[in-house]
């Protein structure tokens, strides 16, 4: 008869259960997060390396195909040759600026974290309202 708990030791002892459970989920959330971060972390810095080695790639054989060009036509037509190859440069930034904006757009960072915390609200009866 030692186990027998009055009401307030069962509250108590309930509670303690309860937020043992919320400190153990946000700790696995956490986790989460840090995963994701080091992930996302890892994959950025490799996306950087390898555009950086195809833009200066890109660099040069666009240099040389634009000085290929230039030379080709320096007696006739020397200046149409530059502005021709200077508008290819600024069209192909042009591309370029506008791919890099629709990829910044684009989010992805913690989307496990963030859909996994969106269940537990909902789990627990929270509803998100916009206001």
């Amino acid at each position: 008869m030692a186990d027998r708990q009055g009401p307030a030791e069962r509250v108590i002892t309930s509670a303690r259960r309860l937020l043992s459970n919320m400190i153990a989920t946000g700790e696995t959330r956490l986790r989460l997060a840090v995963l994701e971060l080091e992930a996302e972390r890892d994959r950025m810095l490799s996306l950087l390396l390898l555009a950086g080695a195809a833009l200066i790639t890109f660099s040069f054989a666009l240099g040389m195909l634009l000085l290929m060009l230039v030379v080709l036509y320096w007696e006739d037509h020397r200046l149409l040759a530059i502005g021709v190859c200077a508008a290819v440069l600024f069209i192909i930034t042009a591309c370029f600026a506008f791919g890099a904006k629709r990829i910044a757009k684009r989010r992805r960072l913690m989307q496990s974290t963030l859909s996994h915390l969106e269940q537990d609200r909902q789990a627990l009866g929270g509803s998100r309202e916009s206001s």
